[in-house]
């Protein structure tokens, strides 16, 4: 069984600040340690919503709607994830964040990697799920063709929930996603870059991830200096939200410097 990406807005822990030209909006919860939880593209701060309350229990949460996503917004109506880092940056700054642990999705995990290998020493520890180092060809292939009639029905609906400025802010992130199949440059580390990460890393991968061959996160784990390989048997993209798969549990015990066994 599978959790829904965006359950319904629950939440009243909201913030917007102004980020040079866009309004960012964060929530917070807990207290503790700052763990940054970044979602992925197309989603927004309530994909984490399933694992604030035992998040919370640990740490000081800062979960960020990125630009453009949930109600965060991109007056340029352009989208990179080395913006995105930038972004996340300047917001910890305002919230005088020096040191800090994060999790990031897909898009939120590559947002993670401009961040650890830009500034190393803020990241203590980080969890990568369904990342990349760059756009393989099956990945680019999907992102090229990709259009809301054609994404699953669990992905449509993310997007409505997450979508805040409605139908508009969909076709601008389809757009924005589209033309992410063309672009080199902001998604394009090399061993060397990886291996400029000081923060200890979980690298989670489904076996059965449609955008990224599981020879890219081996490949990460391998460059990154302190990182541990997570594969999920049978697991597709961002799978973590199947009730069978313990992510909660395992993501605490890492962050918490214990062995993931």
């Amino acid at each position: 069984m599978k959790t829904k990406y965006a359950p319904k807005q629950t939440t009243t822990s909201g913030h917007t600040v102004q980020i040079n030209n866009i309004e960012m909006y964060y929530e917070e919860y807990g207290v503790g340690k700052p763990l940054v939880l970044l979602h992925g593209f197309g989603g927004c701060a309530q994909n984490w919503h399933p694992f604030i309350a035992k998040f919370s229990e640990h740490h000081r949460l800062i979960v960020v709607d990125l630009r453009g996503h949930g109600y965060s917004t991109n007056p340029d109506n352009k989208f990179t994830h080395r913006e995105a880092a930038n972004d996340v940056f300047l917001l910890l700054e305002k919230l005088g964040i020096g040191q800090f642990s994060a999790m990031g999705m897909s898009s939120g995990g590559m947002t993670l990697l401009h961040m650890a290998t830009s500034q190393p020493k803020r990241i203590d520890a980080m969890v990568l799920i369904s990342a990349t180092t760059y756009f393989p060809d099956q990945a680019r292939a999907i992102m090229r063709r990709a259009s809301f009639a054609t994404m699953p029905q669990q992905v449509q609906e993310m997007y409505r929930e997450c979508a805040k400025r409605g139908d508009e802010q969909i076709r601008q992130l389809i757009a924005q996603f589209n033309a992410f199949h063309e672009n080199y440059d902001d998604m394009n580390f090399t061993a060397q870059n990886l291996s400029a990460i000081t923060a200890r890393t979980l690298v989670v991968h489904g076996d059965r991830d449609n955008f990224f061959p599981i020879e890219i996160p081996v490949s990460m784990y391998r460059s990154i200096p302190d990182a541990a390989l997570w594969i999920i048997p049978g697991g597709d993209h961002v799978p973590i939200y199947d009730s069978t798969v313990p992510f909660t549990s395992t993501a605490l015990r890492f962050l918490d410097g214990l062995s993931c066994k």
